[in-house]
């Protein structure tokens, strides 16, 4: 068999690309890439180190970092965040979005609700939580321009919370997450970082270049999920002290609130992303809603329908302007607001992208590019407005109706807000209590979907690992926040990242004009395989080919056609290349005894990238009822007819080839593998432009 790479990355697969079927094979002890993992577990124990240690000297450094990259590149975190939402947009409206991210006859391996809940659940759930009514309130009580606690400033609040947490969040996500999903379904590439530059590094994505990507955006991940454990285990301290007078502002308290989450999540790992983060994060969803319905429905009711409206239209009348908005030419009310909120948001995403896009594009397999990015951008964007608008302007309300301003000044507090602010509601334990639950299952589908995506990463997408790496990975995150909860490095950490993200947006900019070129091979290719396919005959021999037309050929016919057309073909094109240092071989499968598993394929391997493969197998397919008379019970084979179909190692479909002769199948193979060296960039094509039967560049 070649060495074709599954969907997954990285694996045999059957011709389909579909993996080996569970249990056939024993799978391996460990599958670590030691380049990536040994540099990224020494940069992330020299960090916790630091940070540890040293947790003041480290804050005031890396903030120093953070501050110095925030001042320098503002416009340029704009920019980006900016463009990715343009670019989603572009390709969505053109024919890109037709494209299916994997085989074109792939179906989503997810219902439309359980991929929005996933997506949700990793995505955003814990900040929603942390700051509904966190954000709202502090841009009221101090906002970028507006005079502080106006109708105006709860104006501005809920805009700019939209901003924020709006399309450009999820624009950023969308583009790291179609990235990969489009290199690891669609070319079979792993489904890593490192995969969306190929169109620009071609092979040097296996070298030293591909391993420090993967490893900058593993030490990224487990920094950023660390971090975000840490504060979520601040948080439900808070709650939990709160709701039952006890001490839980001390260390061990933290310490064993991320133990539990990190158990908890190392048990839903292990059951599978189809069991533990589907599961969980339907049911998170369902939680959501019912917390959502009780503030709508005991909150301001009629005060939030009419601000939702409003927030509605401020967001998409001023999305143009608050988009590229750098305050050049006049200074915010607040000194330094831009650089805090919108600027740090920016790279709050950026920094997260590796993490939320891979997972995203994991469980995104068999949608369309379209149906992907309108899915990523509208269903989660049009649940954050309404969470905001019900607990943002909710907060403001009661804080201006009921509590006097009491609300407001507990704001800094953001740990303890949420809980602050349902004493203002009935059922306030019930409430506070469900929140609780709520936040606790975001971090633990958080830090499972962690776990799978760090394994991913350490391993260069490889479907088998076994269940101990992803169990390590959950230990991993809870023993970095653990570390940094007992030694006050969470801050430096969290500057780290953020300071990190800088390159991480340079990358997502060349990962754009990556897909963007391999997208226009794939449409230019794909638009010409079943023409080109029928366009080679020239007219000669048309009583042979009418012959074929009026015939209704059995499999007998299709496998003698395979045997005395196409393998010669093969073999030709074999020698061919044998002679210019192309090292590739046919495989002969007509003889097996399983008649669905008859093929011929020539494989031409390409080291720690997909393989090329230019197969055909015989497929039987029912014939239009149009096209047929009365059929007597006894002869219902005459219902169906035998077609030799092409099949190759991406998603395209293939087609029925029967009418082309043997110099008109080897131009055929040098047109796909033409594209196949296309898609890479590669300028080897111009070695094909010589081959026997291929007068010029198609």
């Amino acid at each position: 068999m070649s060495n074709e790479r599954s969907l997954s990355g990285g694996h045999g697969s059957g011709p389909q690309g579909q993996p080996p079927a569970a249990g056939s094979e024993a799978g391996p002890r460990f599958t670590f890439s030691a380049p990536v993992v040994v540099p990224s577990l020494l940069v992330l124990g020299l960090l916790l180190v630091l940070c540890g240690m040293f947790p003041q000297q480290a804050v005031r450094f890396f903030t120093g970092v953070q501050v110095w990259v925030v001042g320098h590149f503002d416009w340029f975190y704009s920019a980006a965040v900016t463009l990715f939402l343009v670019f989603l947009a572009l390709v969505a409206a053109s024919s890109f979005g037709d494209i299916r991210l994997g085989p074109d006859d792939a179906k989503p391996d997810f219902s439309f609700l359980s991929w929005t809940a996933m997506l949700f659940a990793a995505g955003m759930g814990i900040g929603l939580m942390y700051f509904g009514v966190g954000e709202p309130l502090q841009h009221y009580i101090k906002p970028p321009m507006a005079p502080a606690g106006t109708a105006n400033a709860a104006r501005e609040a809920l805009q700019s919370t939209f901003f924020h947490w709006g399309f450009h969040a999820w624009a950023v996500y969308g583009t790291m997450g179609l990235v990969l999903a489009y290199f690891g379904f669609r070319y079979n590439l792993p489904l890593t970082m490192r995969s969306g530059l190929y169109p620009l590094l071609q092979q040097r994505i296996n070298g030293p270049i591909g391993h420090t990507v993967d490893a900058f955006a593993l030490v990224g991940t487990i920094a950023g999920i660390a971090t975000t454990l840490g504060y979520g285990a601040l948080q439900l301290a808070a709650g939990i002290g709160l709701l039952t007078g006890w001490d839980t502002n001390t260390a061990l308290f933290r310490v064993a609130v991320v133990a539990v989450v990190a158990i908890l999540a190392g048990l839903s790992a292990v059951t599978g992303l189809d069991k533990g983060v589907r599961v969980l994060s339907e049911f998170n969803l369902a939680l959501s809603f019912v917390l959502l319905a009780f503030v709508i429905a005991f909150g301001p009711t009629v005060h939030l329908f009419q601000a939702l409206s409003e927030n509605v239209g401020n967001y998409f009348s001023g999305l143009v302007q608050m988009s590229l908005r750098t305050f050049a030419y006049e200074a915010p009310q607040q000194p330094g607001w831009y650089g805090d909120w919108t600027v740090l948001y920016w790279a709050w995403w950026i920094s997260w992208s590796p993490f939320v896009g891979m997972f995203i594009a994991r469980i995104s397999r068999g949608r369309t590019v379209r149906e992907f990015i309108v899915g990523v951008l509208l269903a989660p964007t049009a649940f954050n407005l309404l969470w905001m608008t019900a607990f943002g302007n909710s907060a403001i309300w009661i804080d201006t109706h009921m509590a006097q301003g009491a609300l407001a000044q507990t704001a800094g507090n953001v740990d303890a807000l949420l809980f602050r602010f349902f004493e203002y509601l009935p059922f306030v334990k019930i409430v506070s209590w469900l929140a609780i639950v709520l936040i606790s299952v975001f971090f633990i589908t958080s830090a499972d979907s962690g776990a799978y995506v760090l394994d991913a990463i350490a391993t260069r997408g490889n479907p088998r690992s076994p269940v101990w790496q992803r169990l390590f990975w959950a230990a991993v995150l809870g023993v970095t926040a653990a570390v940094l909860l007992v030694a006050g490095g969470l801050k430096a950490l969290q500057a780290l990242t953020l300071a990190a993200a800088l390159p991480v947006a340079a990358i997502m900019v060349a990962l754009c004009w990556g897909l963007w070129r391999a997208m226009q091979a794939d449409r230019a290719h794909a638009s010409q395989d079943l023409a080109m396919a029928t366009n080679f005959w020239s007219g000669q021999h048309w009583r042979k080919r009418l012959e074929q037309i009026v015939h209704q050929p059995t499999r007998a016919d299709v496998l003698r056609f395979m045997q005395a057309t196409v393998l010669p073909a093969m073999r030709d094109v074999v020698a061919e290349l044998g002679r210019r240092g192309v090292q590739a071989h046919v495989q002969d499968d007509t003889a097996v005894a399983d008649p669905d598993a008859a093929q011929i394929r020539l494989t031409i391997p390409m080291p720690e990238l997909r393989d090329f493969v230019y197969g055909v197998r015989p497929v039987r397919r029912k014939l239009p009822g149009f096209m047929l008379a009365e059929v007597a019970p006894q002869d219902k084979e005459r219902l169906y007819v035998v077609e030799p179909i092409t099949f190759f190692a991406d998603g395209r479909s293939g087609y029925d080839i029967q009418y082309l002769r043997g110099e008109e199948v080897i131009a055929d193979i040098l047109r796909h593998y033409e594209r196949y060296l296309s898609a890479s960039a590669s300028q080897s094509t111009q070695l094909l432009n010589r081959a026997p039967g291929h007068d010029g560049p198609v």
